[in-house]
């Protein structure tokens, strides 16, 4: 059996063991599973972009918001069941990605970076000014709200979605490309590798997944206010996701969504104290496993 057989059915597996979850526990922690699928999600988007590809974006929160409000719009003046327009919030999301590449991608490092952090505050902005939008108060879903185990699943699907994408395209000669511009962007070009197309294609796919977790949240909470959508936090447990599990690693998204979601739940009845643990779990991490959990676990294979 190849290896890639043995991961796709450990995939499967998997998928199957948690699609079971809400028969076997109460809406409680079906929430948080949603949550944790959620943030799997955002981090396989995230860790695709600056993992792999080496674009390292704090504008997160820009696409997250685009497809809340994208989804949140469409389905009521469509009437259309929001679960279905889940695709449109993530091309919504991806369309601006493609319209925003042409001037964030005239910079690089450091200035791409602060870039599209200012861009998700623009953002931010331009919707709380909009009375198309709402403003501050924001858009109501005018349907009615579903089930949670429905909701559960539906995460449950974008996530499986998200890894397979994710999965299938590091396993293909797209790969190669993503990592040729991460290593070295003007050696890529000389290679004939197309830097720029590779950073836009990149990024659309990355800003996509990030608009349809958007749309999620969206169903979720049957409301959406820009303060919200676009909020700073979607980058930054987004970003110590990531960091946590192993940037440009396979499996460090997953790890990562499982320390942060667990650390979040021991210390729920402390919130203070949450972003001073999750800032030591990043020290720690970066000094004694600068390339993540996972990284701990492949040298113990080794071993």
């Amino acid at each position: 059996m190849s290896a890639r057989t043995r991961e796709l059915g450990c995939g499967i597996a998997g998928l199957l063991l948690l699609a079971a979850l809400p028969y076997l526990f109460d809406v409680y922690w079906q929430q948080l599973g949603f949550r944790a699928l959620q943030l799997l999600t955002l981090a396989l988007a995230w860790n695709l972009l600056a993992g792999y590809c080496g674009q390292v974006s704090l504008g997160t929160g820009a696409f997250v918001g685009l497809g809340a409000y994208a989804l949140a719009l469409s389905a009521n003046r469509w009437s259309l069941p929001p679960a279905l327009l889940l695709p449109l919030a993530g091309a919504v999301a991806a369309a601006g990605a493609a319209l925003l590449s042409p001037g964030v991608f005239r910079t690089r490092g450091l200035y791409f970076t602060v870039g599209t952090l200012a861009l998700a505050e623009a953002i931010r902005l331009l919707m709380v000014n909009l009375p198309t939008f709402g403003g501050t108060r924001g858009v109501v879903l005018q349907s009615a709200a579903l089930p949670f185990y429905l909701m559960y699943w539906l995460a449950l699907l974008v996530a499986a979605v998200a890894a397979l994408v994710c999965w299938l395209l590091l396993r293909s000669p797209a790969s190669l490309a993503l990592r040729a511009v991460r290593d070295d962007e003007l050696v890529a070009a000389e290679m004939g590798v197309r830097v720029f197309r590779v950073k836009t294609a990149c990024f659309m796919l990355s800003a996509f997944l990030a608009g349809v977790a958007g749309g999620l949240q969206a169903i979720k909470l049957g409301v959406i206010e820009p303060y919200g959508a676009f909020g700073l936090s979607w980058t930054i447990d987004t970003v110590a996701v990531v960091v946590i599990g192993g940037l440009g690693s396979g499996l460090g998204p997953l790890f990562g969504t499982l320390v942060y979601v667990a650390l979040a739940e021991l210390l729920r009845g402390q919130p203070e104290l949450h972003g001073a643990f999750t800032g030591l779990c990043l020290l720690l991490v970066v000094r004694l496993a600068p390339r993540g959990l996972a990284s701990l676990l492949r040298g113990r294979r080794r071993g």
